[in-house]
């Protein structure tokens, strides 16, 4: 029984090796991107804002310093702080601002929803024969910062430079990673841990995940982020033609399931390592763990897409292995949290049977196993400090970025908390948009975005 339970943990560990081995090839031998001329595009950027008038400011006022020439589409989700104010007071003096109001009861119903919205907006505003295939949608977030030079870097032959991408997903980078007091009201140790959770999203998004998306790329199954995704108005279309709306209702990986639905309606979605959108790197481990528990149900959700991606002739065999492994982490999350609940009862069993001395004589004399899977375990972690270092934080010493990978090994952990808190949300039935609160910014003296 024993050897069977140990058997599990070392399949999952193969695939999660195959996947990072795949994932850091892709990182380190990625090419270089053309850049192209964004003139060739319509630029429209949707901002879906819930109470944000802490960062709303800051960021309409970015959008429009660094890219005149686009519209910014601002969603306000019924908010009950300023934020509908202070675009309208953007709008006011600006024609290629656009505040798309939303009340409550059709309001707050989560991100796809304000983002449909916007989408609807957009469609009355575009003149009748407009070229639909050269208007390009952006998604922001309230507290996103695209980095000035993204719209060359999207524009290219890699990218919508090929009329056969459909969307176009940039790295995301946590902007406030050098902040040396994240969290001002507490002290040296708080501060301490908070700046180190803040620096292993920065890595776990900068170079983990960017890795992943540029081995979708040659899998075929790059996925969209919900900051920094650029979609094709025509492949927003055909979704809508498909599905009655581009983003899906009571989605809670909106993003994800868009480009699904992309690839499934024909469409390619690549991924542009070379530039950016940066946001907040969440101080507090309780937001945290907030935020990846619906990330974690929105997978959850995903399963069903499960035979459509399958049966599709638009996913070729390593399509469907990555995305089926990507669908299926919170259950492998959740079967491991399990077998571990099982070996410890029936540990248990042993010992009240008499027979404890045994098996734990057995689980001892397993110990350079346990030694080897351990090390096999934490490597791939480490090794991602190095790379970190050497396109982030080229000013710190090695052994500093052995430490990150390190605590990059242990902050994976989290997945398993929140696998298990997103089953217990749907098992009851909860599936409401959990919206993380943002850090209170220096640019605004309101508060911050509440989470409900």
């Amino acid at each position: 029984m024993h050897l069977v339970l140990l058997l599990f943990p070392f399949a999952l560990l193969l695939c999660f090796l195959l996947y990072w081995a795949g994932a850091r090839h892709a990182y380190l031998r990625r090419p270089e991107v053309v850049p192209g001329d964004p003139g060739e595009f319509d630029w429209h950027f949707f901002v879906p804002c819930r109470d944000e008038e802490a960062v709303v400011g800051t960021t309409v006022a970015r959008l429009r310093g660094d890219f005149p020439g686009a519209h910014g589409w601002v969603i306000d989700d019924d908010s009950d702080d300023r934020t509908a104010e202070i675009v309208a007071g953007f709008a006011d003096g600006d024609v290629r601002v656009h505040l798309v109001r939303r009340e409550r009861p059709d309001a707050r119903l989560g991100k796809g929803a304000a983002l449909n919205a916007a989408y609807a907006q957009l469609d009355e505003f575009l003149p009748a024969g407009a070229d639909r295939a050269r208007v390009v949608v952006c998604v922001i977030d309230a507290d996103g910062h695209l980095a000035p030079h993204a719209l060359e870097r999207v524009s290219g032959p890699a990218a919508f430079g090929d009329p056969e991408i459909g969307g176009v997903q940039v790295s995301v980078r946590m902007r406030n990673v050098d902040d040396r007091r994240p969290l001002p009201d507490h002290g040296k140790l708080r501060n301490a841990l908070a700046r180190l959770l803040v620096r292993v999203q920065d890595m776990e998004f900068s170079v983990s995940n960017a890795g992943m998306q540029l081995l979708r790329t040659r899998t075929g199954s790059v996925g969209l982020g919900g900051n920094g995704q650029f979609t094709r108005l025509t492949a927003l279309d055909r979704i809508a033609a498909a599905e009655r709306r581009p983003w899906q209702r009571g989605a809670l990986l909106e993003d994800y399931e868009l480009g699904l639905h992309m690839i499934l309606g024909g469409y390619q979605i690549t991924h542009v390592a070379d530039t950016w959108v940066s946001q907040e790197g969440l101080p507090r481990a309780r937001r945290l763990l907030t935020q990846r528990t619906r990330w974690a149900q929105g997978n959850l959700q995903c399963l069903r897409y499960a035979p459509r991606v399958i049966a599709s002739r638009h996913y070729g065999a390593r399509g469907v292995l990555e995305t089926l492994y990507t669908f299926f982490q919170p259950v492998a999350h959740l079967l491991t949290l399990a077998l571990c609940l099982l070996l410890g009862v029936s540990l248990g069993i042993d010992v009240a049977g008499g027979a404890g001395a045994g098996a734990l004589a057995g689980l001892v004399a397993l110990w350079p196993l346990a030694a080897g899977l351990a090390a096999v375990s934490i490597a791939p972690f480490l090794l991602w400090g190095p790379v970190y270092r050497r396109d982030r934080a080229p000013d710190r010493s090695l052994a500093v970025s052995l430490g990150w990978g390190l605590a990059l090994w242990l902050y994976a952990y989290h997945l398993f908390p929140a696998s298990a808190r997103a089953l217990g949300r749907t098992v009851r039935g909860r599936s409401g948009w959990a919206k993380t609160r943002r850090n209170a910014e220096a640019v605004t003296a309101g508060p911050v975005a509440i989470e409900s």
